[in-house]
């Protein structure tokens, strides 16, 4: 599974067309995706047959929310609902560096049959390995977004291999993402062996945000992962 980041309608429809298999629908790219406006949410779901991830981020500064903050997380949730979304990218910790058991808990009892993916705000945990557990506790929360401990090369395989083996036993799937392009996706491929992949800037044209995907990136990914099944 390909998944890579739109930001509107045109991109979605574009990202389809070439070959990616999902895409997290965000808005404020340079803040690192903020929950999108109910106008451009619905031109894509309308747009595209490819499941449609959407973030679901009232700032771009801190992921420990305020309640006047969850509010609007719940607000968005339920209107995205009324729109005919039921997947939702996000991530809610505590000032002690925990997942914020309580916000996720009343997501889903407010949408039972959401689709979550929780993004690299398990980067911040104080232990990534006890947020693993807890997240694996909630059926609801599908996949792990996360580049592994923002590290590089060997240190970064090494975190995303132990998150991997932790997945293999039962919980949430661990999606690498972040820095992955591809001149990277082999080596991290060959090493982690996961189901998914997602990718921001790395399949656009001149790694731009500003620009048209890269039909010639994605499909050739796209080999890159058929290739070492």
């Amino acid at each position: 599974m390909i998944e890579v980041i739109v930001q509107n309608r045109e991109e979605a429809i574009e990202a389809e067309a070439f070959g990616a298999g999902r895409v997290e629908l965000v808005t404020g790219i340079e803040a690192g995706g903020l929950t999108p406006s109910y106008g451009t949410i619905k031109s894509v779901l309308n747009s595209v047959t490819i499941p449609v991830q959407v973030m679901i981020r009232p700032n771009g500064y801190s992921h420990c929310y305020s309640e006047g903050e969850k509010e609007v997380i719940l607000n968005d949730i339920r209107i995205l609902s009324d729109l005919g979304g039921n997947r939702i990218v996000i991530g809610g910790i505590t000032k002690d560096r925990t997942i914020d058991e309580e916000l996720l808990e009343t997501i889903i009892q407010q949408q039972p049959d959401i689709d979550i993916t929780f993004h690299r705000a398990f980067e911040e945990l104080s232990s990534q390995k006890e947020g693993y557990k807890t997240l694996a506790q909630y059926p609801n929360v599908k996949r792990i977004l996360t580049s592994g401990a923002n590290q590089e090369g060997q240190e970064r395989i090494t975190q995303l291999q132990e998150l991997m083996r932790y997945s293999e036993e039962s919980g949430p799937t661990i999606m690498p993402g972040s820095g992955l392009s591809l001149a990277n996706i082999e080596r991290i491929h060959l090493a982690v062996k996961a189901e998914e992949y997602h990718f921001g800037k790395a399949v656009r044209v001149e790694d731009d945000f500003s620009n048209h995907f890269s039909k010639e990136a994605i499909r050739s990914i796209a080999h890159v992962l058929e290739r070492i099944r």
